[in-house]
């Protein structure tokens, strides 16, 4: 389908290596130093790294990778919100009168850093995470990559930008409102915001503790990918951080069905984003992608909550006593967010909790029978001037579609849409219910048409041999379970196939010992294993779940069935199994 191809003008960014071709840890970094001298946006960074430094570490990757470590980051640069602890670089917020020293990385860039990536420095920001522009610090307002007058969202402005710029392969930021999501619309990059909790948030500065977030940014969906599936996992030292469950969907539907707004729920979007987005929905409808609208007003009545209703409560927990003190480096629209935060009453945070409760389940149902919610991500790209002459209405406006995500518990990706008519960037995101962050991938690679990398690294693998393959009739059952075809296999040669008299048809595997049979084709499958221990207990006899040995060696969970069931079946060992023994 790639919708996405033309990601509108740049700055002449430098091309980010593939994971498949990247160069030493050493060329990298200096790569990125060049580049940050040659862009020359010293409002980027609030902390860079000396090249020393850098180099000595890149060197000491490159050690490793040459004695054979296994480090599948290596070669890739990292640019880090400075609201995220890396040991020995200042954190400031934002606010350089909040800055501390902290002695541990934050949990998701130390695993970055494990597997080889080298973080570069320190990003700026929209202090204390709260904003969705880039120009709410006093290190001055982060410009677009590409136009130096307009903004560069936020409040992860610096981390897109960096990637934008090609300085970083992977920007990392914050998402409470949108910040992980809305620099990535107005880059044409991908932005993944990950459900809540799947990446620790240990080490990060709260802005509402309870709706943030660590994010990644990416020049491809394959690369963010693989940062989350590094960064995520539980984290002692973080009470809110969760494990994928049991159950956890591993793949999209076979064929894609997406519910899409109303006409009346694009309202607050500029002309021009609004026409990128229905030609991006006309795109994906002639890919084969189903459409269908649903009513959306409930949950953009919800986002409304983040700053308007009780729950901003947690940002004036987060850094109302710090700003109380009124230091001489804030921001002064942060501050009067912040303050205003301290005044809804506790009964009014337990009425708005409720009603997020009930909308989350609406939401459930709204969706149920969707892949996911293709929404626009934000709903213009304002200049620096327009914010600055209304620094509240604009960034208000531009969390539309982004500020409920997080308070009902979703997940996101944001990638590149339709551009605009006048060739620049515009972005959409496909929404997920919490965990269905492998399908919100899946869906991202169909409209991008790219190949789709698994994030959830749970499951068991399933090998099939007749009427579940891929176009057979009971293929459904892996496919509700959320099931994921991973490859073509080949059994070792133990193995005989017969063809057994059931409705519908199907072949029975049967072990017969090392060279008494021949190599039988099937799939292999990802299924979580909640959906195994279901799709057992529904298995018809004579089928049953055994130990399968593979032509490369290995074994997996597969299909097989017992000798006296194939006793009086037809051999078909000489097909090589099912889909050839149907064609003949």
């Amino acid at each position: 389908m790639n919708i996405g191809s033309t990601l509108g003008p740049t700055t002449d960014p430098a091309p980010v290596s593939a994971p498949s071709a990247r160069v030493s840890a050493s060329e990298r970094v200096r790569d990125a130093v060049r580049r940050i001298d040659e862009v020359d946006r010293p409002e980027v960074w609030i902390t860079l790294r000396s090249t020393e430094e850098l180099l000595a570490e890149a060197e000491a990757v490159d050690a490793r990778v040459a004695s054979g470590e296994s480090l599948p980051l290596a070669g890739l640069v990292v640019a880090v919100k400075d609201n995220v602890d890396v040991a020995g670089i200042p954190t400031t917020a934002g606010c350089p009168e909040f800055a501390y020293t902290p002695e541990d990385t934050a949990s998701g860039v130390e695993r970055l850093v494990a597997a080889g990536a080298i973080v570069l420095g320190k990003t700026n920001l929209d202090q204390f995470a709260t904003g969705l522009v880039g120009t709410r610090s006093p290190y001055g307002a982060v410009r677009c990559a590409w136009d130096p007058e307009k903004v560069s969202g936020g409040s992860s402005s610096g981390s897109a930008v960096a990637v934008a710029l090609g300085i970083a392969d992977i920007g990392i930021g914050t998402d409470t409102a949108g910040s992980g999501r809305v620099p990535a619309a107005l880059h044409g990059l991908v932005g993944f915001k990950a459900t809540l909790g799947v990446i620790p948030t240990h080490g990060v500065v709260p802005a509402c503790v309870d709706y943030d977030c660590l994010t990644v940014f990416a020049t491809s969906l394959d690369l963010a990918t693989e940062a989350v599936t590094v960064m995520a996992g539980p984290e002692p030292r973080d009470p809110r951080s969760r494990a994928w469950p049991a159950d956890v969907r591993l793949a999209a539907s076979n064929e894609l069905r997406l519910a899409v707004p109303r006409a009346e729920d694009l309202d607050a979007m500029c002309e021009e984003y609004r026409d990128a987005f229905e030609r991006t929905v006309v795109s994906a409808r002639e890919a084969g992608i189903e459409l269908v609208e649903v009513d959306i007003s409930p949950l953009l009545d919800a986002a409304l909550l983040l700053y308007d209703g009780a729950v901003v409560a947690e940002r004036y927990a987060a850094a109302g006593d710090f700003l109380s003190t009124e230091p001489a480096g804030a921001d002064p629209t942060v501050a009067a967010i912040v303050a205003g935060a301290k005044n809804p009453a506790a009964h009014e945070l337990v009425d708005d909790l409720d009603r997020l409760v009930r909308v989350k389940a609406h939401a459930g149902e709204l969706l149920a029978g969707f892949d996911g919610l293709l929404l626009p991500t934000t709903t213009e790209h304002p200049s620096i001037a327009a914010v600055e002459a209304d620094p509240i209405g604009i960034n208000r406006r531009m969390g539309t579609y982004t500020n409920f995500c997080n308070l009902l518990d979703m997940a996101a990706v944001a990638f590149p849409g339709a551009p605009t008519a006048s060739g620049n960037p515009f972005g959409v995101m496909v929404v997920v219910p919490a965990f269905a962050d492998q399908v919100a991938v899946d869906v991202a690679a169909a409209m991008l048409g790219v190949a789709a990398s698994p994030v959830v690294e749970a499951g068991v693998d399933l090998a099939v041999f007749g009427a579940h393959l891929r176009g057979q009739p009971l293929n459904f059952q892996l496919e509700d379970l959320g099931a994921r075809f991973v490859e073509e296999i080949r059994t070792s040669d133990a193995y005989r196939l017969t063809a057994l008299n059931t409705t519908p048809p199907k072949p029975g595997l049967v072990r017969h010992g090392a060279g008494k049979g021949a190599a039988v084709a099937g799939e292999l499958f990802r299924i979580s294993e909640a959906g195994l221990g279901r799709f057992l207990a529904a298995l018809p006899a004579p089928m049953a779940l055994t130990s399968v040995e593979l032509a490369d060696g290995r074994s997996v969970v597969g299909f097989g069935c017992t000798h006296e069931a194939a006793g009086d079946a037809v051999d078909i060992t000489e097909f090589g199994g099912w889909k050839a023994y149907l064609q003949s």
